[in-house]
């Protein structure tokens, strides 16, 4: 099989040993699976274990987030099938992240001007409030919601993990953080010899009432629109 470029060792392994048909049955098949209180046990403890944990692949679910998501979700199958969990064990996704909003806090603080004092605040209300407690409200709802009415009858032995919730909120968190909180601290100020730019803004609230019309209606606007220019020519 071919192995995507960019994968850590990690990745590798869990490819070869999901899919090859020489090796022992996935785990998932076995009874001696680690219980939610034993994986929650060894994740905090691996957490200040630098040592242990691979960045390099951490950092390659992150790139892949942005290109090619798919990859990272397979990866979480993959992981289902050789350790019985979808949920990350290795908590240096969790790592990186808050280094990127230790980051973003100081481009914020360099572009607002703030003192020693408004950092610390700033930094400890984006970890604790947008990224950790929002993230356990959603995590917890969307966990809860999942088990109690998604479920597949034929997988009623099986439920979705807490943590593989909260890893689901920690990967759609990153996009938006390196967007919003990284890349616009560069246009920030603008153009200073403009006002009312927000002008330029108003044409997508029609262009966003279209959108929701088109999905109500069944009306294929890409099919209108490919119409439209073969009846030009």
């Amino acid at each position: 099989m071919v192995i995507q470029s960019g994968e850590s060792s990690f990745g590798r392994d869990s490819v070869t040993r999901a899919t090859s048909p020489f090796l022992p049955p996935p785990v998932t098949h076995r009874k001696d699976c680690m219980s939610a209180a034993v994986k929650r046990y060894r994740y905090l403890r691996r957490l200040f274990k630098f040592e242990q944990m691979d960045f390099e692949f951490a950092l390659w679910q992150m790139m892949y987030l942005f290109v090619a998501p798919q990859k990272v979700y397979r990866n979480f199958h993959y992981r289902k099938e050789t350790k019985s969990q979808f949920a990350r064990d290795d908590p240096a996704f969790l790592v990186l992240l808050s280094f990127w909003l230790f980051v973003s806090s100081v481009g914020f603080t360099f572009v607002l001007g703030l003192g020693v004092y408004e950092f610390c605040k700033f930094l400890l209300y984006v970890i604790f409030v947008d990224c950790i407690g929002v993230g356990l409200c959603v995590a917890t709802v969307l966990w809860y919601v999942s088990n109690k009415y998604f479920l597949k009858p034929n997988y009623r032995g099986q439920d979705v993990e807490w943590g593989y919730a909260f890893d689901v909120h920690l990967n759609a968190f990153f996009p938006p953080l390196i967007i919003l909180h990284v890349l616009q601290l560069f246009f920030y100020h603008g153009l200073p010899i403009l006002h009312r730019t927000q002008v330029l803004l108003y044409p997508l609230v029609p262009l966003f009432l279209t959108f929701i019309v088109s999905l109500a209606s069944g009306w294929n606007i890409i099919r209108t629109i490919m119409d439209f220019y073969h009846y030009r020519v």
